[in-house]
């Protein structure tokens, strides 16, 4: 559904700017995700000391989001002619998950920013979204404050943690369940009539993590635009869990890496062993795909999960603090395994 009206901007004194709020275009992906990568290297550079030559490691964020939730992504304008800022908002079913929100450094402080949070949040409201949720720099007051503005609450640690792919060593051969062998197959080698129902399996899990969750748009557009794929762990006839994944190209993955956007173990069958093997069978495709490094998020409520990637090697590469409002707030059971990312 889209957002209702397009919006002129506003300076700190509550003055019209030449400043306006509009959606994302295709002719503008380009430049979003310039100005995107220009405000997070500013960014970085005054907080490191030094300017990161990729902000996001080659990480891409802008395309796919937009083909994925066209009315869910802004630009701040000036004059019709220069993009100056932008946010994106994705749905997942009842979730929605904002950002990232930009604007160039030399147009901060006019409100800009918050007149992107608020047409991504117009967004939400329009789909009768539950909860809200996003992520944020800890250090950092200015981006906590924008979001305090809006009724966000810091909830827990977002992190991002990581482990090199070594040749072949023990790790590679994943274990074996107490109840017989786990298998894993790729969402994108199932028959078109049998991704349906994999979508609707796959809802069940979420909606038993979160009311109303629905990742089936991730799911669909990592598979139609080759982004990577999601893999399905199963016991039999049952599904275990399923992981959503990139790979390097035009997609959120960096360099290098193989990265896990979003996975999930049924939380009826939430046995640490089938994450630990769910883990191994993503290293194997890493091996397989010739890749140098996995990438899995963690938020650390879900304590158990966090845990299970300190105990297989997983190293903090940076963390974030997840933000949410909404009816759901207090949703997450610490002992769920779900590795997820709201960046």
């Amino acid at each position: 559904m889209r957002a209702t009206v397009d919006r002129v901007g506003i300076d700190s004194h509550g003055r019209s700017t030449k400043v306006q709020i509009r959606r994302v275009r295709k002719g503008d992906l380009s430049k979003v995700r310039d100005v995107i990568e220009q405000t997070f290297s500013d960014f970085l550079e005054r907080q490191l000391g030094t300017r990161p030559r990729q902000p996001f490691g080659g990480a891409q964020y802008v395309h796919h989001r937009w083909l994925m939730e066209p009315w869910g992504c802004f630009v701040a304008e000036e004059d019709q002619s220069k993009i100056v800022g932008a946010g994106l908002g994705v749905t997942w079913g009842a979730v929605g998950v904002i950002g990232p929100i930009a604007v160039l450094t030399n147009y901060q402080n006019q409100k800009i920013g918050q007149q992107l949070i608020q047409a991504v949040e117009d967004f939400f409201e329009e789909n009768k979204v539950a909860l809200h949720g996003c992520v944020t720099y800890p250090t950092s007051a200015k981006h906590l404050a924008i979001y305090h503005k809006f009724g966000y609450r810091p909830k827990g640690l977002m992190v991002v943690m990581s482990r090199v792919l070594e040749r072949r060593d023990s790790r590679s051969a994943a274990p074996r369940s107490p109840k017989g062998p786990l298998a894993a197959r790729r969402f994108s080698t199932l028959e078109e009539t049998k991704k349906k129902a994999a979508l609707a399996r796959f809802h069940r899990i979420t909606n038993a993590v979160c009311r109303g969750l629905d990742l089936a748009k991730e799911v669909e557009i990592v598979d139609g635009l080759a982004l990577g794929d999601t893999l399905l762990l199963e016991r039999g006839r049952d599904l275990v869990g399923f992981a959503i994944y990139h790979t390097p190209g035009v997609s959120e993955a960096p360099a290098g890496t193989l990265y896990v956007k979003y996975l999930a173990i049924d939380p009826q069958q939430k046995r640490v062993e089938y994450l630990e093997q769910f883990i191994a069978a993503l290293e194997d495709l890493g091996h397989e795909l010739g890749i140098q490094r996995v990438i899995l998020p963690a938020y650390t409520t879900y304590w158990t999960a966090y845990s299970t990637l300190l105990r297989g090697g997983y190293q903090v590469d940076f963390t974030m603090v997840r933000m949410q409002r909404g009816k759901q707030e207090g949703y997450e059971d610490p002992t769920h395994l779900v590795l997820d990312d709201w960046r």
